[in-house]
């Protein structure tokens, strides 16, 4: 399985304290020789981490193909499209959130993606939609002509924190998730059914099928089993580990659990 290794973190680190160090491009030669497949990054419009710089020299000096997540927005869209990443993936992104949540509407914004999927044809650009695992939305996708779809694992993501982890009685409990074990247990069965089922509907459309968000060392495993899903963009828990085991050993053991 691909392994895409999102480097926004480092940036996030970076502007902690609003330095010129550590610097994301540093992490791609340190990626590639780890064995990761493609660097992926978010310019998000308000550039809380990757600044426009960033992304441009990524671009311009990575040896590894690169992902760029951005939202429907003109601008920074525009700003993406003229530094001509491999592939380009358009994410739901509000002002307040921490991280990107849920998936990509592709019902309330077909017409604007529509749009945006001619012009990166035109370009030679790939384009993906962040999605939901929902099978309304993955036969809206490929009638936008996109090449990717990546399913969002949020969801199962937490399920699999709360019935797994100590998070319970702590400030970082998911209230919603504040359940008994057996009915986490059978909401995580249900979470992976649907990632699966959609992974096979994406698949029968000739869609190629990415999957990520809140993905780490103990959770991955059963994404990776999920047949024809083909890559995985991993980013935080991987710089996690770093600080403890180095980049580039972080990325040698999320890649050695993506073998299926």
């Amino acid at each position: 399985m691909l392994l895409g290794v999102n480097i926004d973190h480092i940036a996030v680190l970076r502007e902690a304290r609003k330095i010129n160090d550590p610097d994301p491009l540093d992490a791609v030669s340190l990626a590639k020789r780890a064995g990761a497949n493609q660097i992926t990054i978010h310019l998000r419009e308000d550039r809380r981490h990757i600044h426009d710089m960033d992304a441009l020299r990524i671009v311009q000096n990575s040896a590894l193909p690169i992902n760029m997540e951005c939202a429907i927005d003109p601008e920074t869209l525009n700003t993406v499209i003229d530094m001509n990443p491999h592939r380009i993936t358009l994410v739901p992104e509000k002002r307040e959130e921490v991280t990107t949540e849920g998936g990509l509407d592709l019902i309330n914004n077909f017409e604007a993606i529509d749009e945006i999927s001619k012009r990166l044809q035109e370009k030679n650009i790939e384009l993906s939609v962040f999605i939901d695992p929902n099978m309304f939305q993955i036969k809206m996708a490929k009638s936008l002509g996109v090449q990717w779809i990546e399913l969002h694992t949020g969801s199962y993501a937490n399920i699999y924190a709360m019935l797994f982890s100590n998070l319970k009685n702590t400030h970082h409990c998911i209230k919603e998730l504040d359940l008994p074990r057996d009915e986490l247990y059978v909401k995580l069965q249900k979470s992976l059914q649907e990632l699966e089922e959609s992974t096979k509907l994406a698949h029968e459309l000739g869609l190629k099928v990415a999957a990520g968000h809140g993905l780490n060392y103990q959770n991955v495993k059963n994404i990776v089993n999920i047949e024809n899903i083909i890559e995985l963009n991993i980013g935080q828990s991987i710089i996690a580990r770093s600080v403890f085991s180095g980049f580039e050993n972080a990325v040698i053991e999320m890649k050695q659990l993506c073998k299926r």
